[in-house]
Parts: structure tokens; sequence; C-alpha cells
């Protein structure tokens, strides 16, 4: 039995004090200071009895915490922070504001495996997976100092479905209503394509909104700036989206970078309007951010623009993310850049 109390879901926690010879309606106390109150010491705990933290105490529970060592902020109000791991590592997370809402993309892993070419994040040396508590604790953090997060994005460092089971528990965590209860539908895991995965993540009783990084609409384009295609490819890819719209009756995002001479094309986007034409799905366009290790350059806003009047005239969903927190290296795909062996290209 895991010893962190902040890794738990509810029900593990009902295990736990059944164990203790207590009764079981404590466990939604535990749950309820850890993750509302964002309690991080055990003896915090007051609607406890004195004595049974301290049995807790005694028998190794602890409540962990992760500690920020860094946080900066761009013009245009997007907030990344850096936290420090027990082994030296660090991961980042990044605040973003619109208008009243706020939206914390959150990291998975330390670095990332999947290799997107176009990717400085993937630059970063893999070092492992996140627990469930780590996950977690970036919303608690940052919530405690900035207030009510009411969107949490599984976008930040790493592949959440190469870390699928702690990244669940965490949606579980996340939006259970003695803790933070973040709206299932507020809770958004996006995936470079990793198909088991995504079939896996079907069956599942709890469904946050998926998103998948796509960036290309035919396998040689995919292959060659994604590696992950490779081992499956588009068709293998849509098969499985098929089979979650229909199965789930929920819809799915795409996500597209776009950059310059390769992906951007007119015709590039009817190629893409036709293949996700039969899916239930909205299209997030999104900036490239350029960095030193890569010679892909970003699409012009010119660009960006006629490719979504091609998608938007198939009669596709289609919204334009433009570049926020830049300045901070905090955009899409430049997490983590700061810490690692090279340097990111300054706009």
């Amino acid at each position: 039995m895991n010893k962190d109390l902040k890794n738990c879901t509810l029900d593990e926690l009902v295990e736990i004090v059944k164990q203790a010879g207590q009764k079981k309606y404590l466990a939604k106390y535990i749950f309820t200071f850890i993750h509302k109150e964002n309690v991080v010491d055990i003896s915090q705990i007051t609607t406890l009895s004195k004595a049974f933290r301290q049995n807790l105490i005694d028998k190794g529970y602890y409540i962990s915490s992760l500690s920020v060592s860094d946080a900066l902020t761009d013009p245009d109000g997007t907030i990344k922070y850096a936290f420090e791991l027990p082994g030296g590592e660090r991961i980042e997370s990044v605040l973003l504001f619109d208008e009243q809402r706020k939206t914390l993309c959150v990291s998975t892993q330390t670095g990332c495996q999947m290799n997107c070419v176009f990717c400085a994040t993937a630059k970063v040396k893999y070092r492992g997976n996140l627990s469930a508590a780590q996950i977690v604790d970036q919303v608690n953090v940052i919530e405690k100092e900035k207030g009510r997060i009411g969107n949490v994005v599984f976008m930040g460092m790493g592949e959440p479905f190469e870390n699928y089971d702690n990244v669940i528990k965490a949606v579980r965590i996340l939006n259970h209503s003695a803790g933070k209860n973040i709206g299932i539908r507020h809770l958004t895991i996006s995936t470079c394509g990793i198909v088991p995965a995504i079939r896996k993540f079907i069956d599942e009783d709890i469904q946050p909104r998926l998103a998948i990084s796509l960036n290309a609409a035919n396998d040689k384009l995919r292959t060659k700036i994604m590696p992950i295609n490779k081992k499956y490819s588009i068709k293998e890819l849509m098969d499985a989206v098929n089979d979650y719209n229909h199965r789930t009756k929920q819809r799915v995002t795409f996500e597209y970078i776009l950059i310059k001479g390769l992906n951007d094309s007119i015709q590039c986007a009817g190629e893409l309007a036709r293949l996700v034409k039969p899916i239930k799905c909205n299209i997030n366009l999104i900036e490239y951010n350029e960095h030193q290790r890569c010679k892909f350059q970003a699409s012009s806003r010119a660009s960006i623009k006629q490719f979504k009047a091609v998608l938007e005239e198939a009669g596709l969903e289609t919204t334009i993310r433009f570049k926020m927190g830049r300045k901070i290296k905090a955009a899409c795909g430049q997490l983590g850049a700061k810490y690692s062996d090279f340097t990111i290209q300054e706009p």
C-alpha cells in the first residue's frame, strides 16, 4: 500500500482507514483536507482524533508536497511554474488565463520519449513517470496561490498515455466531489496516438476529454515528424478514434501544429478535412514554436487563417490557438527547455 496519502483515491483511503480499525467515513475527511483544503501535514487533519493521526504517522503514512523552484510571468499574463522533484529533476506547469477562466497545463513525465522532431520538450532526457500525487499536486500548489482552477489539460511534459494508470488516477482524484471537484469535461488528456491506450481508455468508467496530436494527414509526413506513427499508422489511429466516438458518444479534439512549407498548404488542409470529416470532432490549429535544434519555421498567420478557412468550408469546427507564454518558454512544445542542454531561439 502506498504510504503517500495524496497518491490515494478515496476508495484506497477507505481501505487504509478500515485496516486501522476506524470508521470508513473518516477517509472522506482525509481526502477533503488533502485535496480541498490543501493540507500537507497529517497532524493538521483536525477532524481525526489525535490518536488516529499519530497512528497514521507511526505507520509511515505522509502527505507529499511539490516544491516550486521557479515561477516566471510572460507579458501576456501566462505563468510558468517549475517544480523540483525529490531526485533533483524538474517538471513544469503552465497557468493560462482566458478572461475569468484559469486553465492549468500539467506534466505527466519528466522529459519525453516520443521524439517528435518539432518539439523542444522531446529533447529533454526522459527520467520517469510522475506519480498521481505529483500530477495532482501541480494543481493543488498553484490553486492555493492563484485561486480556483476550472480546467486542467494533461498536455505538459511527457506523453500522458505512457503513464496511463497514474494519469487516470489523477483524473479520478481531481474530479471527485469531495476534493477539487473539477468537472470531467473540464479535464483533457492529450496523446500523440498511443493506440492500445486509446482503446483501453474507451472502456474507462470516467471520461475526460480526449485530444489527439495529429499534425499530418498522411503516413509519410506524419512519420517524418512523429516517430510514433511508425508503430501506429494513421489508419490504426483513426480506427481507434472512430471506436471512441461510437462507444463513448464523445467528440475528440485534433491538435494540428502548423509548420511553414511542411504541413500548412491548402492541399494539406483539404487532406486533413477528408481524413477527419467522418469523425465527431473539433480541430485546434496551433502556431509552431521554433527552437535551435530544429530548422522548422512557424507558418504565417495568413497561412493559418487560410488553412482554417478550408476546414470550416468542410463543416469542421476549428479554433486557432495563438502563441501564449513564448517569452518565458511556456508555449506549446517548449516546457522543460530552460533546464535542458540547449537553448530556445528567442522570438
